[in-house]
């Protein structure tokens, strides 16, 4: 756990910005051998939904995972995750499991302010960031522990219970073009799938853009 940032890195090489001391930044090292490298994903989607779960007693019905993993508020990001893989040959060898949430910090960089929240934001009060931490690490446990004593466990139905403009429609950016389309599923790959003009399209990550 990092008190205080000094390089904290997003998906698509974007930074993470967090005040020293208010926020929860973490990493967790897991060793999951028992997966195929085939099905990463679902580790992706283990911790996603233990995150979601974690808060959402805290947040109420407004929290949302946005594929592939970022933990948003209605439609604002108030956390992500970056999960990096040491793959030895056909099998793990571990992953690092990077957390950043957003939880006391009340003042956010100008360009940002409309796209961010944090827990306190939400319920106008502080939140005690160890207890908090507690409470993500037993949610996060719980899952990967699913997943280690049944790799065949389906998440997929309560990854995408949780999952951001899910069955909505709405617009989307491929390739410098914006669209209307809806989601509806994601891939044993972890690609999403998005129905427009009736036609269903897999993306893999950094191909599809979500544009609020």
């Amino acid at each position: 756990m990092a008190e205080e940032q000094f390089a904290g890195r997003g998906q698509q090489h974007h930074t993470w910005h967090a005040q020293p001391g208010k926020n929860l930044t973490f990493s967790l090292l897991l060793k999951p051998a028992f997966l195929s490298i085939n099905n990463q994903f679902m580790l992706n989607m283990a911790v996603s939904i233990a995150l979601n779960d974690a808060l959402s007693p805290l947040l109420g019905d407004g929290l949302r995972i946005k594929w592939p993993n970022d933990i948003y508020y209605q439609d604002r990001k108030l956390g992500g995750i970056l999960i990096e893989n040491v793959i030895s040959g056909q099998s793990y060898k571990s992953s690092i499991i990077g957390i950043g949430l957003n939880v006391n910090q009340q003042e956010f960089q100008s360009d940002l302010q409309h796209r961010v929240i944090s827990v306190c934001q939400i319920l106008h009060k502080d939140v005690n960031l160890i207890k908090l931490l507690a409470v993500i690490c037993s949610h996060i446990e719980s899952q990967y522990l699913k997943l280690k004593g049944n790799t065949n466990l389906s998440l997929t139905n309560e990854y995408l219970k949780r999952l951001y403009k899910f069955g909505q429609q709405a617009a989307y950016r491929h390739n410098g073009q914006v669209f209307e389309g809806t989601i509806t599923g994601i891939t044993e790959l972890g690609m999403l799938l998005i129905e427009s003009g009736g036609k269903e399209q897999a993306y893999n990550f950094k191909e599809v853009e979500f544009i609020n």
